[in-house]
Protein backbone atom coordinates (compact mmCIF):
# COMPACT_ATOMS: atom_id res chain seq x y z
CA UNK A 1 0.00 0.00 0.00
CA UNK A 2 1.41 3.46 -0.88
CA UNK A 3 2.82 5.30 1.83
CA UNK A 4 0.59 7.84 2.99
CA UNK A 5 1.96 11.71 4.02
CA UNK A 6 0.29 12.64 7.02
CA UNK A 7 0.78 15.90 6.52
CA UNK A 8 -1.48 16.41 3.39
CA UNK A 9 -4.74 15.05 2.54
CA UNK A 10 -5.00 12.23 0.02
CA UNK A 11 -8.15 13.28 -1.81
CA UNK A 12 -9.97 11.52 -4.45
CA UNK A 13 -12.95 13.15 -4.56
CA UNK A 14 -14.55 16.13 -2.51
CA UNK A 15 -18.06 17.71 -2.78
CA UNK A 16 -21.18 19.27 -0.89
CA UNK A 17 -24.12 16.67 -0.79
CA UNK A 18 -27.20 15.19 1.95
CA UNK A 19 -26.13 12.15 3.44
CA UNK A 20 -27.72 9.07 2.07
CA UNK A 21 -27.39 6.16 4.35
CA UNK A 22 -27.68 5.42 8.13
CA UNK A 23 -28.62 7.82 11.07
CA UNK A 24 -27.66 10.69 9.28
CA UNK A 25 -30.05 10.18 6.58
CA UNK A 26 -31.31 14.21 5.09
CA UNK A 27 -28.36 15.81 6.83
CA UNK A 28 -25.95 18.18 4.58
CA UNK A 29 -22.85 16.98 4.59
CA UNK A 30 -19.19 17.85 2.72
CA UNK A 31 -17.71 14.47 2.04
CA UNK A 32 -14.28 14.12 1.59
CA UNK A 33 -13.15 10.77 0.20
CA UNK A 34 -9.95 9.54 0.86
CA UNK A 35 -7.50 7.23 -1.28
CA UNK A 36 -6.29 3.84 -0.54
CA UNK A 37 -8.37 0.69 0.75
CA UNK A 38 -7.34 -2.28 2.73
CA UNK A 39 -10.08 -4.19 1.53
CA UNK A 40 -11.10 -5.20 -2.51
CA UNK A 41 -14.40 -6.30 -2.00
CA UNK A 42 -15.38 -8.35 -5.14
CA UNK A 43 -12.17 -8.97 -6.25
CA UNK A 44 -8.73 -10.45 -5.69
CA UNK A 45 -5.41 -7.93 -4.98
CA UNK A 46 -3.85 -9.21 -8.35
CA UNK A 47 -7.49 -7.82 -9.81
CA UNK A 48 -6.72 -4.52 -8.50
CA UNK A 49 -3.36 -4.78 -9.38
CA UNK A 50 -4.43 -4.82 -12.77
CA UNK A 51 -6.89 -2.70 -12.39
CA UNK A 52 -4.31 0.32 -10.93
CA UNK A 53 -2.05 -0.58 -13.95
CA UNK A 54 -4.10 -0.21 -16.83
CA UNK A 55 -6.43 2.53 -14.68
CA UNK A 56 -8.96 2.35 -17.54
CA UNK A 57 -12.08 2.17 -15.35
CA UNK A 58 -14.08 5.48 -15.90
CA UNK A 59 -15.07 7.61 -12.74
CA UNK A 60 -18.87 6.03 -10.83
CA UNK A 61 -18.09 2.87 -13.59
CA UNK A 62 -19.70 -0.04 -11.84
CA UNK A 63 -18.13 -3.49 -13.09
CA UNK A 64 -18.13 -7.12 -11.87
CA UNK A 65 -14.58 -7.78 -9.94
CA UNK A 66 -13.10 -11.55 -10.69
CA UNK A 67 -14.72 -13.11 -7.12
CA UNK A 68 -17.99 -12.22 -8.18
CA UNK A 69 -17.83 -13.79 -11.98
CA UNK A 70 -16.10 -16.93 -10.19
CA UNK A 71 -19.37 -16.56 -7.60
CA UNK A 72 -16.91 -16.14 -4.46
CA UNK A 73 -18.73 -13.12 -3.84
CA UNK A 74 -22.13 -11.76 -4.80
CA UNK A 75 -20.95 -7.78 -4.71
CA UNK A 76 -17.88 -5.36 -6.21
CA UNK A 77 -16.99 -2.52 -4.41
CA UNK A 78 -18.92 0.38 -6.27
CA UNK A 79 -16.56 3.74 -5.80
CA UNK A 80 -13.03 1.17 -6.63
CA UNK A 81 -12.85 4.02 -9.65
CA UNK A 82 -12.17 6.65 -6.94
CA UNK A 83 -10.17 4.89 -4.49
CA UNK A 84 -7.47 2.72 -6.42
CA UNK A 85 -5.65 5.30 -7.84
CA UNK A 86 -7.11 8.78 -8.05
CA UNK A 87 -6.33 10.29 -4.79
CA UNK A 88 -3.88 13.39 -4.84
CA UNK A 89 -2.31 15.37 -2.09
CA UNK A 90 -4.01 18.14 -0.95
CA UNK A 91 -2.37 20.89 1.28
CA UNK A 92 -4.74 21.17 4.39
CA UNK A 93 -5.87 24.55 3.19
CA UNK A 94 -6.94 23.11 -0.16
CA UNK A 95 -9.86 21.68 1.99
CA UNK A 96 -10.77 24.89 3.86
CA UNK A 97 -10.84 27.17 0.52
CA UNK A 98 -13.18 24.63 -0.88
CA UNK A 99 -15.67 24.84 2.10
CA UNK A 100 -15.36 28.54 1.48
CA UNK A 101 -15.99 28.26 -2.27
CA UNK A 102 -19.12 26.43 -1.84
CA UNK A 103 -20.64 28.85 0.98
CA UNK A 104 -20.69 26.40 3.89
CA UNK A 105 -17.33 27.20 5.81
CA UNK A 106 -19.24 28.45 8.54
CA UNK A 107 -22.26 25.64 8.48
CA UNK A 108 -19.41 23.45 9.07
CA UNK A 109 -17.78 25.37 11.91
CA UNK A 110 -21.26 25.48 13.63
CA UNK A 111 -21.82 21.75 12.95
CA UNK A 112 -24.93 22.57 10.75
CA UNK A 113 -23.14 20.59 7.76
CA UNK A 114 -21.68 17.70 8.87
CA UNK A 115 -18.10 16.49 7.36
CA UNK A 116 -17.59 13.05 6.67
CA UNK A 117 -14.54 11.35 5.81
CA UNK A 118 -15.39 8.40 3.78
CA UNK A 119 -12.98 6.33 0.82
CA UNK A 120 -11.31 3.85 0.51
CA UNK A 121 -10.49 3.24 4.04
CA UNK A 122 -10.28 6.55 6.05
CA UNK A 123 -8.96 5.01 9.15
CA UNK A 124 -5.51 3.68 7.09
CA UNK A 125 -2.95 4.67 9.95
CA UNK A 126 -1.57 7.44 7.56
CA UNK A 127 -5.13 8.87 6.91
CA UNK A 128 -5.40 8.97 10.67
CA UNK A 129 -2.62 10.92 11.30
CA UNK A 130 -3.70 12.98 8.74
CA UNK A 131 -7.22 13.89 9.51
CA UNK A 132 -5.93 14.90 13.27
CA UNK A 133 -2.90 16.91 11.47
CA UNK A 134 -5.66 18.82 9.55
CA UNK A 135 -7.83 19.28 12.83
CA UNK A 136 -4.67 21.09 14.21
CA UNK A 137 -4.27 23.02 11.07
CA UNK A 138 -7.65 24.04 11.12
CA UNK A 139 -8.03 25.12 15.00
CA UNK A 140 -5.38 26.94 15.01
CA UNK A 141 -6.99 29.11 12.43
CA UNK A 142 -9.92 29.22 14.36
CA UNK A 143 -8.29 30.64 17.66
CA UNK A 144 -7.03 33.11 15.73
CA UNK A 145 -10.32 34.58 15.03
CA UNK A 146 -13.26 35.84 16.53
CA UNK A 147 -15.42 33.10 16.55
CA UNK A 148 -13.61 30.36 18.63
CA UNK A 149 -16.95 29.78 20.48
CA UNK A 150 -18.97 28.94 17.94
CA UNK A 151 -16.09 25.99 16.55
CA UNK A 152 -18.52 23.14 17.13
CA UNK A 153 -17.91 21.01 13.99
CA UNK A 154 -19.88 17.41 13.45
CA UNK A 155 -17.35 15.19 12.15
CA UNK A 156 -18.43 11.66 11.00
CA UNK A 157 -16.60 8.74 9.45
CA UNK A 158 -17.20 6.09 7.47
CA UNK A 159 -15.19 2.81 8.05
CA UNK A 160 -15.10 -1.03 6.99
CA UNK A 161 -14.18 -1.60 10.84
CA UNK A 162 -11.20 -3.40 10.45
CA UNK A 163 -8.59 -1.10 11.92
CA UNK A 164 -8.53 0.32 15.55
CA UNK A 165 -9.33 3.87 15.32
CA UNK A 166 -6.58 5.58 17.46
CA UNK A 167 -7.25 7.69 20.60
CA UNK A 168 -5.72 11.17 18.79
CA UNK A 169 -8.74 10.60 15.97
CA UNK A 170 -11.38 9.13 17.98
CA UNK A 171 -11.31 11.80 20.71
CA UNK A 172 -11.78 14.30 17.70
CA UNK A 173 -14.92 12.09 16.02
CA UNK A 174 -18.30 12.84 16.81
CA UNK A 175 -20.06 9.63 15.18
CA UNK A 176 -18.59 6.43 13.41
CA UNK A 177 -20.06 4.81 10.80
CA UNK A 178 -19.34 1.46 10.19
CA UNK A 179 -20.03 -0.73 7.76
CA UNK A 180 -18.47 -4.30 8.36
CA UNK A 181 -18.20 -6.84 5.77
CA UNK A 182 -20.82 -10.08 5.18
CA UNK A 183 -18.90 -12.98 3.56
CA UNK A 184 -21.12 -11.66 0.45
CA UNK A 185 -18.30 -9.84 0.22
CA UNK A 186 -15.51 -12.29 -0.86
CA UNK A 187 -13.02 -11.22 1.64
CA UNK A 188 -12.30 -13.96 4.56
CA UNK A 189 -13.24 -13.74 7.98
CA UNK A 190 -9.11 -12.97 9.02
CA UNK A 191 -9.62 -10.12 6.54
CA UNK A 192 -12.88 -8.78 7.23
CA UNK A 193 -13.62 -9.17 11.27
CA UNK A 194 -10.92 -7.58 13.71
CA UNK A 195 -12.59 -7.66 17.26
CA UNK A 196 -9.90 -5.29 18.55
CA UNK A 197 -11.62 -2.27 15.79
CA UNK A 198 -14.83 -3.51 16.23
CA UNK A 199 -14.26 -2.88 20.61
CA UNK A 200 -12.45 0.05 19.81
CA UNK A 201 -15.81 1.56 17.56
CA UNK A 202 -18.25 0.25 20.36
CA UNK A 203 -16.03 2.48 22.74
CA UNK A 204 -17.63 5.93 21.00
CA UNK A 205 -20.59 7.36 22.61
CA UNK A 206 -22.42 8.11 19.16
CA UNK A 207 -21.99 4.83 16.78
CA UNK A 208 -23.30 2.32 14.21
CA UNK A 209 -23.00 -0.59 12.59
CA UNK A 210 -24.71 -0.71 8.67
CA UNK A 211 -25.03 -3.74 7.27
CA UNK A 212 -26.41 -3.95 3.32
CA UNK A 213 -28.41 -7.49 2.85
CA UNK A 214 -29.44 -8.89 0.21
CA UNK A 215 -31.23 -12.06 2.05
CA UNK A 216 -32.19 -13.39 5.36
CA UNK A 217 -29.39 -15.74 5.18
CA UNK A 218 -27.34 -12.10 5.75
CA UNK A 219 -29.06 -11.18 8.82
CA UNK A 220 -28.19 -14.44 10.62
CA UNK A 221 -24.66 -13.96 9.49
CA UNK A 222 -24.57 -10.59 11.12
CA UNK A 223 -26.49 -11.98 14.08
CA UNK A 224 -23.63 -14.69 14.42
CA UNK A 225 -20.43 -13.17 13.66
CA UNK A 226 -21.03 -9.48 14.99
CA UNK A 227 -23.81 -8.65 16.97
CA UNK A 228 -23.88 -11.71 18.98
CA UNK A 229 -20.00 -12.54 19.62
CA UNK A 230 -19.52 -8.63 20.44
CA UNK A 231 -22.61 -7.94 21.90
CA UNK A 232 -23.82 -5.03 20.19
CA UNK A 233 -27.05 -3.72 20.98
CA UNK A 234 -29.87 -3.41 18.04
CA UNK A 235 -30.19 0.22 18.55
CA UNK A 236 -26.91 0.49 17.34
CA UNK A 237 -27.50 -1.65 14.32
CA UNK A 238 -28.82 -0.36 10.89
CA UNK A 239 -29.93 -2.37 8.02
CA UNK A 240 -30.32 -1.08 4.31
CA UNK A 241 -31.47 -3.31 0.87
CA UNK A 242 -28.79 -4.78 -1.05
CA UNK A 243 -28.78 -2.95 -4.40
CA UNK A 244 -27.29 -0.12 -7.05
CA UNK A 245 -29.91 1.23 -8.71
CA UNK A 246 -33.75 1.56 -8.72
CA UNK A 247 -34.37 -1.83 -10.13
CA UNK A 248 -36.26 -3.70 -7.54
CA UNK A 249 -35.80 -0.13 -5.02
CA UNK A 250 -39.67 -0.79 -3.18
CA UNK A 251 -39.34 -3.96 -3.08
CA UNK A 252 -36.10 -4.53 -1.80
CA UNK A 253 -36.62 -1.49 0.70
CA UNK A 254 -40.10 -3.39 2.02
CA UNK A 255 -37.86 -6.40 2.51
CA UNK A 256 -35.72 -4.85 5.23
CA UNK A 257 -38.71 -3.27 6.38
CA UNK A 258 -40.13 -6.51 6.96
CA UNK A 259 -36.64 -8.12 8.42
CA UNK A 260 -36.64 -5.23 10.97
CA UNK A 261 -40.06 -5.92 12.18
CA UNK A 262 -38.49 -9.82 13.05
CA UNK A 263 -35.34 -9.08 14.27
CA UNK A 264 -36.08 -6.00 15.95
CA UNK A 265 -33.30 -3.61 13.93
CA UNK A 266 -33.56 -0.26 12.52
CA UNK A 267 -34.85 -1.07 9.18
CA UNK A 268 -33.73 2.09 6.56
CA UNK A 269 -34.25 2.90 2.44
CA UNK A 270 -31.23 3.91 0.62
CA UNK A 271 -31.96 7.89 -0.03
CA UNK A 272 -29.48 8.39 -3.00
CA UNK A 273 -31.04 5.06 -4.67
CA UNK A 274 -34.11 6.27 -4.21
CA UNK A 275 -36.66 8.02 -7.35
CA UNK A 276 -35.03 11.62 -6.68
CA UNK A 277 -31.57 10.77 -6.58
CA UNK A 278 -30.73 13.03 -9.53
CA UNK A 279 -30.76 15.96 -6.63
CA UNK A 280 -28.17 14.05 -4.82
CA UNK A 281 -24.56 12.81 -5.21
CA UNK A 282 -23.80 10.92 -2.66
Amino acid sequence: MSKINSNKLLISSDFYSVQGEGISTGIPSYFVRLGLCNLTCGMSRAFTNTLLKEQSLADGEIFKGDLELEGKASWTCDSTSQWLWRGEDKEFQYLIDRWKEEGVYDDINRGTVHIIWTGGEPTIKGHQEAIVNFNNHWGNIMSQGTSWHEFTPFQEIETNGTIVIDLPLFNILDQINCSPKLSNSGMTEKQRIVPAAIKRIMEHNNYQFKFVISTEDDIKEMFRDFVEPFNIPLKNIVCMPGLDSQTDFHERTQFVMEMAKKYKFRGMSRMHISAWDKTLNV
